[in-house]
């Protein structure tokens, strides 16, 4: 009888996956290209000749805050002006789909037991390995098809659209394989998605800091990424120049590093045991403090280690914000178009540059803060799949009791971690414009403002994972997509307003451009209350579910 092989089964298990991800592998596929399509539309019907794009290139070109948050422009055409609007986004929704994929069918598998029912079967040790990272491969290859395709119908040339397309999807693979060695190495599902969602921020940022350093060329409509583009995996895409001097040959890079960390994760895989992180758990002290006896309690200790990470992060963002923000207004004072743009990210007016550049920072911030509500009450689906709640509640422990101990560590969460990012950005600001004070309130202020749209997003998390807690994971990082691409880009793409409503970040007055009104707070604060009141009960009258 022949042995069987490591790879034995991929085929039926690459099968069960593609039944499984069908319906959300395609929402990621339609939603990344319908952003580039009305992205590439937006620019054909804002800038009505090339006299306008140049003129709006140029403004982003010496503006390093823009070029840190959108990317380097390559030139003026429609094409390479609707890339630096969304291209960097584009990338980051193709990592995030395949990093998700890759955990849920390997380290999701092996902590819900999922894993071991497969292994009794005749599959080979790596079978369930492979077909994830095919799995990622044909979604990618689906993305690039897509983006091919819709680009072209939104009047842009084939060659850069296929470039474009070809640059996303090869950056998507890429961080399919960070998610597969993410997920030897962390023990929980929740772990390795954190692993990968931190390399994908960081990519962001050093993409961000190497065109922010960038040369700018005589005529001021093309910028030559600093090094530190070239460190990064998002930065290989911007660097393939779509629309502008297309460079094919760097979509080499992000191809080898997604075969070298492939490779990597299959040899990780075959020197650990089922179920088990290759970073050990550290051992906790001999006896529990007496806190962990509340729900309120254990919540705050399974949070508090990613809290920490999330403030340190956001602490640098903000930070980041302030110390840029004088030389940001001084370029806005002039530049009626730019602050126009900026006015649409952020909803703010025109009539103070430093008001409506930090307007728009401050709908970043919020959606920071949102992300870690997600993360934070993800947790909720994942001490249920473990098995761990059910333990919990043969105990005294209630179900709305231990729902609203999660809950109130995001909420308290939230508002921590938009505080410091107010802090940090206003002592920042504050040291270049010599008033510290105002600086500190206005801009800690205009960052607390954002909370009550991060927790209508935490109250949505709760009623899913209520309601339909299968789905309680696409549909939270989804909500969030959606809030990311109608708040950041509703405006410049020129959405329509029943579709920029969708996000709750819209209702909120653009502090600190803006007068602060008390009724769009309370009427967020009161629907997050609701939501989360909804999902908590909707969970008490339903089954624990796998």
């Amino acid at each position: 009888m022949s042995e069987k092989s490591p790879y034995t089964g991929t085929q039926a298990l690459l099968k069960l996956a593609t039944r499984r991800d069908r319906i959300q592998l395609a929402v990621w596929m339609y939603g990344t290209a319908a952003l580039a399509y009305s992205a590439a539309n937006s620019v054909k019907s804002t800038y009505e000749n090339e006299k306008a794009r140049v003129d709006a290139v140029q403004l982003l070109s010496d503006n390093p805050a823009l070029l840190l948050t959108r990317g380097a422009p390559v030139g003026s055409s429609q094409g390479a002006v609707s890339m630096v609007q969304v291209f960097s986004y584009l990338c980051v929704l193709a990592a995030l789909m395949s990093t998700m994929a890759v955990v849920r069918h390997t380290r999701q598998n092996e902590e819900t037991g999922r894993a071991e029912l497969i292994g009794a079967q005749p599959v080979g040790r790596q079978a369930g390995l492979m077909a994830a990272l095919l799995l990622a491969l044909q979604a990618n290859i689906g993305l690039f098809i897509f983006l091919g395709i819709v680009l072209p119908l939104a009047g842009l040339p084939i060659g850069g659209s296929l470039a474009a397309a070809a640059a996303v999807a090869s950056v998507g693979l890429a961080f399919a394989g960070v998610a597969a060695v993410t997920a030897q190495l962390a023990g929980t599902a929740r772990g390795a998605n954190s692993l990968a969602g931190a390399v994908i921020g960081a990519a962001f940022l050093i993409r961000g800091v190497g065109d922010a350093l960038g040369d700018v060329t005589e005529n001021g409509t093309v910028v030559h990424s600093a090094w530190p583009s070239w460190l990064s995996p998002i930065g290989w895409g911007t660097l393939v120049h779509p629309f502008g001097d297309e460079r094919w040959w760097v979509l080499a890079l992000p191809l080898a590093f997604a075969l070298l960390t492939m490779g990597l994760a299959l040899r990780l895989s075959a020197g650990r045991d089922l179920g088990a992180g290759l970073l050990a758990d550290r051992p906790g002290p001999a006896e529990a403090p007496r806190a962990l006896l509340s729900p309120l309690g254990l919540a705050w200790r399974l949070q508090r280690g990613a809290l920490l990470g999330w403030l340190v992060g956001i602490a640098v963002l903000g930070a980041t914000i302030g110390a840029i923000g004088k030389s940001a207004a001084d370029a806005l004072k002039d530049n009626a178009d730019l602050t126009d743009t900026l006015g649409k990210i952020g909803g703010g007016g025109t009539d103070d540059p430093a008001g409506v550049f930090f307007a728009s920072m401050m709908v970043m911030v919020g959606a920071v803060a949102a992300g870690f509500t997600v993360q934070a009450l993800l947790r909720l689906r994942a001490e249920e799949t473990s098995g761990r709640l059910e333990a919990v509640l043969a105990t005294s422990v209630s179900r709305g009791r231990w729902v609203a101990g999660h809950v109130l560590v995001a909420v308290l969460g939230v508002v921590a971690l938009l505080l410091v990012s107010g802090l940090a950005a206003g002592l920042t600001y504050g040291a270049a414009t010599s008033d510290v004070g105002q600086a500190l309130g206005d801009l800690t202020g205009a960052a607390l403002a954002q909370a009550p749209a991060a927790l209508v997003l935490a109250g949505f998390v709760v009623v899913v994972f209520g309601a339909v807690p299968g789905l309680t994971s696409g549909a939270a990082w989804g909500g969030l997509a959606l809030c990311l691409v109608v708040g950041q880009l509703g405006g410049l793409l020129k959405l329509p307003q029943a579709v920029r409503d969708l996000s709750p970040f819209t209702h909120l007055p653009a502090l600190p451009a803006a007068e602060a009104e008390a009724l769009p707070f309370i009427v967020l604060l009161a629907v997050a209350v609701v939501l989360a009141a909804a999902g908590a009960a909707l969970f008490r009258r339903r089954d624990l579910a796998p």
